[in-house]
């Protein structure tokens, strides 16, 4: 079959227009509402009734992908009905998890045209995170994305509009929205507990030593399309890190400070209430393991400047750090977020959170607190998947609305975008343009390799 991304093919080959998909309610009605909770529309109506099941598609089979959808499969009223990698031996492997009951396909438009597929799984590399996720609602699916939303601010906003056009159920796997020591934490911020919060900060630590290497260029697996696997990228010769450590390659990721980042930016626009920087900058460099082929920082110091919010009323800075030479930890842990108030500071990952007090004349002003988990309960159970099959019956904005996907995306994005450019650069975030600034602003969409082009 030809790669070509031909969308009136695409959709005849479906066999659905918009009406066929039940799609014209949608077309013809509002937007998703914006406040979490709301209904769709007065008149939508759920994806399938609290009897039956609804079925779901895999769209890339790694680990993250089969883990993901092993949690699906879990529950009793979600079956998985088809899987799609570019690799033979994943999607086989996916489809042996499903007892050989789903069917396998190499090009995920072929998975997009069945017709009893309700939702699909995107769980693809991240340069490949948003064209299906838009095609996907076009076809009437409903879409569980991995973070982050894309390899640019542009698709990320691209992916907003194919949700709200074709009314569509779009839930990120940024997973601590739905860890439930995570919301206590965000309350105790938004009380006023700690007082003023004027920094927040975000890490990551890990020592990566020696680094990924550099392994020279070859042919692909024979049971592996490279070309495909590329789509919408740069051609390039296959070479095993671009597939392995895809995040640190300009074409497909964004380094640290996207793929990890957007979990820790989305707690602090959680936390506190602001989700639209109004500038950022970063320095960093491959300083500490210069004898590999990446090419994100492998050491990286990224800060975004925010309005006031309900806690932080002159406003406040985000910090992003990365060491990738070095594990010593940050309070304790190797990543996570620090809220730094006036009256005290609170340290969160998913192992748990403390709170530790500032002192006043000697005097300790409000009470430690540590609240860890026991190993058990850290495991990732399902909470947040299942939030996305209620969203999909209940057609209600989710807890993990793509909208805000794309918003804590987006630091990520411009601390590399500033760091690329090598200076400090001003956001507008109503227009989602860089002010005054036209090389820095030709990095907010990547050019898509002919033919595959995003739906206009």
């Amino acid at each position: 079959m030809t790669k070509r991304m031909d969308r009136r093919r695409f959709l005849a080959r479906s066999g659905r227009t918009a009406a066929q998909l039940g799609l014209a309610w949608g077309a013809a009605k509002k937007a998703l509402a914006a406040s979490e909770g709301k209904p769709a529309t007065a008149s939508a109506a759920p994806k399938a009734s609290a009897n039956e099941k609804i079925v779901m598609g895999l769209i890339g089979c790694g680990q993250r992908g089969s883990l993901v959808a092993s949690i699906f499969q879990s529950f009793p009223d979600v079956v998985l009905g088809a899987v799609c990698d570019v690799s033979r031996p994943r999607r086989e492997e996916a489809r042996a998890m499903t007892g050989r009951k789903a069917d396998a396909y190499s090009d995920f438009r072929d998975l997009l045209g069945r017709k009893d597929i309700d939702a699909v799984i995107v769980a693809t590399n991240d340069h490949w995170h948003v064209l299906p996720t838009v095609l996907a609602c076009e076809a009437g699916k409903d879409v569980y994305l991995e973070k982050p939303v894309g390899t640019s601010i542009g698709e990320g906003r691209a992916a907003v509009k194919a949700a709200r056009r074709f009314n569509r159920v779009v839930h990120i796997g940024t997973q601590q929205r739905n860890m439930p020591h995570y919301a206590e934490a965000v309350e105790i911020i938004r009380s006023g507990k700690l007082g003023t919060i004027a920094v927040a900060a975000t890490f990551n630590t890990e020592n990566q030593f020696p680094g990924f290497g550099r392994p020279p260029d070859s042919d692909p697996p024979a049971d592996f399309d490279w070309d495909f696997w590329l789509g919408p990228a740069p051609k390039v010769p296959y070479n095993e890190n671009r597939v392995l450590h895809y995040d640190w390659f300009f074409d497909y990721g964004g380094g640290w400070a996207l793929a990890w980042g957007v979990h820790h930016h989305d707690i602090v626009h959680w936390a506190l209430g602001v989700d639209k920087p109004l500038a950022a900058t970063a320095m960093g460099g491959k300083l500490a393991l210069p004898d590999d082929n990446r090419q994100w920082p492998d050491t990286f110091e990224g800060v975004c400047e925010y309005p006031p919010g309900p806690v932080s009323p002159q406003g406040f800075i985000m910090t992003y750090t990365l060491r990738c030479g070095s594990g010593r930890r940050i309070e304790n842990a190797d990543y996570g977020n620090i809220f730094y108030g006036t009256r005290g500071t609170l340290v969160i990952n998913r192992s748990g959170y403390n709170i530790y007090s500032e002192k006043l004349n000697g005097e300790r002003v409000i009470e430690d607190v540590e609240r860890q988990l026991e190993f058990r309960k850290r495991l990732e159970n399902g909470p947040h998947q299942r939030a996305f099959i209620d969203a999909i019956r209940s057609r209600k904005t989710s807890s993990a609305d793509i909208e805000q996907g794309h918003y804590s995306s987006n630091p990520g994005h411009l601390m590399n975008i500033a760091w690329r450019v090598g200076r400090r650069i001003r956001w507008d975030a109503e227009k989602e343009q860089i002010v005054g600034d036209p090389e820095a602003n030709a990095l907010l969409m990547r050019k898509y390799r002919e033919p595959w082009a995003l739906p206009t």
